[in-house]
């Protein structure tokens, strides 16, 4: 017997929709719109909770039933989106943006997308726009979850009553909950992408089934709306610098939670036209809107694209619905069951086409040559990165250490643009013991703030001091515009107080180490990004002039600087760049960065002999 159709269940479905559609089209109008998942995430958990107990409640649960009404219900309108994507991205796509494509769409397929993306970058990182399948890292969570549940609560159910299961199930998402909350502190990507920090959402929704709430009449409607004004407030409230899930995550969870347990369907709010057909649509306009976003930052269509993509997002879901989501839903029957797993059948074959793509380099054998020489390099040199795990712990201070020779030291501080260098010194015969104390996305001064995780490695550098005696240190400007205000008055504010604070930064280091080198900015754009390069086809060079023009605020900052008397100032534009030409890449190593702004190993290591005059030992020091 299936559950009566609920409205308010299909609204929250509208609402969550329409918050994640507006969000990825443009952050200002729904800043928090990504707590649109979270609510999904309710919705999955009160959902196969109810099917799963109220079938050990019969004793007619079956596993592999739940399996194949899941695969009926997700992956036909996925394999589709996947493989149209993977068919149109042949004829426009570059070959290195096409073998990411059969990574994701095979990743996807698989429901380990999540696990994939995580591994790659946060879910904020401006390059998750160029991924047309990221927002399926939620749909691998979903998938986990389903393939885990059930076969945990059938085990429990075997040794348990169900009174005592449902216990143990508030008990788990408490606990799930407080795992959430600590790994959003300590690693957030980790924390938003991974089920074990999402299963605590899931669960919440288990629990209203579980534990229902005899409501009166009159207190439905107020229930509700306290609700769904949770919800909505979290879109406003939170934006992609709120450490996420953790507790923040409560507000559109608990509100969620509400309008289920109200299970009014009755009120205009959630049963109307409107919130009728979106809601239907939801799981198809979730799909297709993503790429669609996409679609407008890879070709370059502008600002105003989302007057096209939002209703092309809402047609494609509704005919996605239509001709393919809808032709799963009907009740199964076990004659049926060739049926029920061509959708299975077509998704493996999809998900093959996929894992060929990528294996193939985005089928570059179709290319020249020379053209396949060049992408190979960008390939190589997107992820290459050379910076170890700290090998060092100094009063909780974590410590890249090279030992040198002497008993002479140097603190090398900074962000991820002194990280770099380490291939470079490592490459060294160094005489002198190096201390790499860095934090990526920081900066030195305390009124710096990463949204996303602790400065504290990097800011409570005077710990170190307090330990070991240095005789020079090396940090980096790079980072000092980081995370600062875009409203121009408040953001020259916060430039005042970072200058003051990096004063007195050197003020304290000269009276503590003799020699002191600041690092300026090295050239940067996406000329030098190796996927953005070959995508659009961009020239072997920027011009110094160029290279400058992009720190002007950092050289506007540095001039007003009180304490670089006895400071040795560094500038690497001034080294890279020849005849006022600032080269991308040669035939030698390719590609000289990784990305946009982050030099490959190999590049450091060849070209950054203007850092020698740091590191060249003198025993006169």
């Amino acid at each position: 017997m299936q559950m009566k159709f609920r409205e308010d269940i299909n609204a929250l479905r509208a609402i969550a929709v329409v918050s994640v559609v507006l969000f990825h089209f443009n952050h200002d109008w729904l800043p928090g719109g990504f707590a649109g998942v979270d609510v999904f995430f309710v919705i999955s958990g009160f959902l196969m909770t109810m099917i799963i107990v109220k079938g050990l409640e019969k004793e007619s649960f079956s596993i592999l039933l739940f399996y194949k009404a899941r695969v009926r219900r997700i992956i036909p309108a996925l394999a589709v989106l996947c493989f149209v994507l993977m068919f149109l991205g042949l004829f426009l796509l570059s070959p290195i943006d096409y073998l990411n494509l059969g990574k994701h769409a095979a990743s996807s397929l698989t429901f380990l997308s999540n696990i994939v993306y995580w591994s790659e970058s946060n879910y904020f990182n401006p390059s998750s726009n160029e991924k047309w399948l990221l927002h399926t890292w939620s749909l691998s969570v979903e998938w986990q979850f389903y393939l885990i549940y059930p076969v945990v609560l059938v085990l429990l159910k075997k040794f348990l009553t169900l009174n005592q299961l449902k216990v143990v199930i508030a008990i788990s998402t408490i606990l799930a909950l407080l795992l959430s909350i600590l790994m959003t502190m300590k690693s957030s990507s980790a924390a938003y992408f991974l089920l074990p920090t999402r299963a605590w959402q899931m669960l919440a929704g288990g629990l209203v089934f579980l534990y229902p709430v005899n409501l009166k009449a009159n207190t439905k409607s107020p229930i509700q709306l306290i609700g769904l004004l949770l919800i909505v407030t979290s879109f406003f409230i939170f934006t992609s610098a709120t450490a996420w899930p953790g507790y923040a995550s409560l507000l559109p969870i608990i509100g969620a939670c509400l309008v289920l347990v109200s299970n009014n369907g009755e009120s205009l709010l959630v049963n109307n036209k409107i919130t009728h057909a979106l809601g239907k649509w939801s799981y198809s306009i979730y799909l297709w809107h993503w790429p669609i976003v996409v679609a407008g930052y890879y070709f370059d269509l502008g600002e105003h694209w989302w007057i096209v993509g939002v209703p092309l997002s809402v047609i494609l879901g509704a005919t996605s619905f239509k001709f393919i989501e809808s032709k799963t839903l009907s009740d199964f029957h076990l004659e049926k069951l060739k049926y029920a797993l061509r959708p299975l059948h077509f998704a493996a074959i999809s998900a093959l086409i996929g894992m060929f793509i990528f294996y193939t380099n985005g089928f570059l054998f179709r290319l020249a040559p020379s053209e396949q020489i060049l992408v190979n390099s960008a390939i190589e040199a997107k992820d290459d990165w050379h910076y170890p795990a700290p090998n060092l712990e100094i009063n909780s201070l974590q410590i890249r250490f090279i030992e040198g020779s002497t008993d002479k030291n140097i603190l090398v501080m900074g962000a991820s643009h002194i990280e770099q260098i380490y291939p470079y010194v490592n490459s060294l015969d160094n005489e002198y013991n190096v201390y790499f104390l860095t934090k990526a996305g920081c900066f030195v001064t305390p009124s710096m703030k990463n949204p996303k995780w602790d400065c504290t490695n990097l800011q409570g550098y005077s710990e170190l001091l307090e330990k070991v005696q240095f005789d020079k240190m090396i940090t980096s400007f790079y980072s000092f515009d980081s995370y600062l205000s875009k409203k121009p008055s408040e953001r020259a504010h916060q430039i005042v107080i970072r200058t003051e604070e990096f004063d007195a930064f050197l003020a304290d280091t000269k009276e503590k180490i003799p020699h002191i080198y600041i690092l300026l900015s090295e050239p940067r754009g996406k000329e030098f990004d190796p996927v953005v390069s070959l995508r659009k086809n961009l020239p072997d060079h920027i011009t110094e002039l160029k290279a400058r023009d992009e720190y002007l605020e950092h050289a506007n900052a540095f001039s007003r600087l009180t304490e670089l008397d006895r400071i040795q100032v560094i500038d690497p534009i001034k080294h890279l760049c020849t005849k006022g030409v600032c080269p991308t890449r040669d035939s030698e190593i390719g590609f000289f960065y990784r990305d946009k702004n982050h030099m490959r190993p190999s590049y450091a290591i060849r070209e950054l002999r203007y850092l020698n005059t740091v590191f060249a030992f003198n025993d006169t020091e």
